[in-house]
């Protein structure tokens, strides 16, 4: 019997990204190869590229690198560049990196095993859809063919694309305008993997909150589809990311509240807090409007835990304007948040505003005294913790300290606990009591356990 071929996947970016590795990982194992020790042992080696950020560029030829002299004494061995950058740079790639077997884009992710197998054959190999096929977007139940880290934790993509036009944003321009999958085919799925043992559900898209719009051609369909994921049964816990200001609606409140699956937990990007670089962010809402929103979901959810995202930065920016971003961060209280220096990508309209950009040293010096409100508010929030019991999902043990377990509470948030024989296994539910709270974690000590996990060995790909 011969020798299955090795893989292995690195990811650059976010959980929609993360998602696409455990899904390419997943049509790996269906194509009869098991995974890599490391990149330089295997057969195979996928990187699954965002272009976010400028340093995304720097980071995945740096990598190609490092692999060329493996390759050279390799030359059975398969690189593949796939996702944002794939889609945006094409053939580019294969001109700077002669070595790439495959590039593969954003809308044909499922493409990757067969082109493999073609370049083996062939030669190298780019193939980049323009938009998504419908049919195969509809029908794609991507969650059930993953390989996933956590067995009992899964990702589901609800949509794709974006159909914002965010001045720092190219999502658009690599994953296309909004397409939502049918409800009915999102409730199927989460059954299923809730029958596979999972318990936990993160649904993506790039604004969960218009999923359905293009649907329905009217409204969205998100507080729907809350109330319908949270009736599958063994789905205890649903977050989602992200939701965008602007479209977060009364409703949605209102089924984040009587849903109880869903998680205490909201991702709230502000980016700023002046009105003007709003504005220019082309966000559509002010920062009163923020607050607004904020203020109405954190009426309607007891102990609602809220993160957001902020870029410092952003051309044209004052002294003055972030002074205004510094005092809306301030007045939320926030839980934690995702901070970015402004990356100008090309094809953005914020590329265009050059002369505005603002001085390097200047966004340093902003982004540490930004570090330290959130520092502060993220510490007192920790810290009022102390002294309540939670729930936590464990994941397993630190990676820090294996004499210690970490886990999720309900509202998200990183604890660290001793290892107790009740609730060593990851997937288990454990009461917790918090007796520590630092800036970005909790410490606790093992109360009781919930359940043991409920998760199986990953159960044999589903048959269509």
């Amino acid at each position: 019997m011969a020798t299955p071929r090795t893989f292995a996947i690195r990811t650059f970016g976010c959980q929609m990204n993360e998602h696409d590795s455990e899904r390419l990982a997943g049509l790996m194992v269906a194509d009869g190869m098991v995974r890599a020790a490391s990149e330089h042992d295997a057969d195979v080696v996928v990187f699954n590229t965002c272009t976010i950020r400028e340093n995304a560029d720097l980071k995945l030829y740096s990598a190609l690198g490092q692999l060329k002299a493996v390759k050279e004494q390799r030359p059975e061995m398969q690189i593949a560049v796939g996702g944002c950058m794939a889609q945006k740079d094409r053939g580019e790639i294969l001109e700077r990196a002669g070595w790439v077997d495959v590039v593969f884009g954003t809308h044909n992710l499922a493409s990757a095993p067969s082109l493999l197998a073609r370049a083996r054959v062939e030669g190298p190999q780019v193939e980049i859809l323009d938009a998504p096929d419908p049919e195969a977007n509809r029908d794609m139940a991507p969650a059930l063919y993953a390989v996933r880290e956590l067995p009992f934790a899964a990702w589901m993509t609800i949509q794709t694309g974006c159909d914002n036009t965010c001045a720092y944003c190219i999502v658009p321009s690599v994953r296309g305008g909004e397409i939502s999958r049918p409800l009915a085919d999102l409730v199927q799925e989460a059954t299923m993997l809730a029958a596979s043992g999972v318990s936990e559900l993160t649904v993506l898209g790039q604004n969960v909150n218009s999923y359905g719009r293009d649907i329905t051609k009217r409204g969205p369909l998100f507080a729907d589809l809350l109330r319908a994921l949270g009736d599958v049964a063994g789905i205890e816990r649903i977050r989602f990311t992200s939701p965008h200001p602007k479209d977060l609606r009364p409703e949605t409140i209102t089924a984040m509240a009587e849903t109880p699956a869903v998680c205490p937990q909201l991702h709230l990007p502000l980016q700023s807090g002046s009105n003007r670089v709003l504005s220019a962010m082309r966000r559509g809402y002010t920062a009163e409007r923020y607050m607004q929103r904020l203020s109405a979901a954190r009426g309607a959810l007891e102990d609602l835990a809220v993160t957001t995202d902020l870029i410092v930065g952003f051309p044209g920016e004052t002294d003055a304007e972030f002074d205004e971003t510094l005092a809306v961060v301030a007045e939320a209280q926030f839980d934690s948040a995702y901070t970015f220096i402004f990356s100008p990508r090309p094809g953005t309209r914020a590329a265009s505003m050059e002369r505005d950009f603002v001085a390097e040293e200047v966004i340093r010096a902003r982004f540490e005294r930004l570090k330290a409100v959130l520092d502060r508010s993220a510490l007192g929030k920790h810290e009022a913790r102390v002294g309540r019991r939670e729930e936590v999902l464990v994941e397993g043990p630190s990676r820090r300290n294996e004499q210690m377990l970490s886990g999720r509470t309900r509202q998200g948030k990183l604890i660290h606990f001793p290892v107790t024989s009740e609730a060593h296994r990851p997937g288990s539910l454990a009461m917790v009591d918090v007796v520590h709270g630092a800036p970005y974690h909790l410490r606790g000590e093992f109360a009781s356990l919930v359940r043991p996990p409920r998760h199986k060995a990953r159960i044999a790909l589903l048959q269509s």
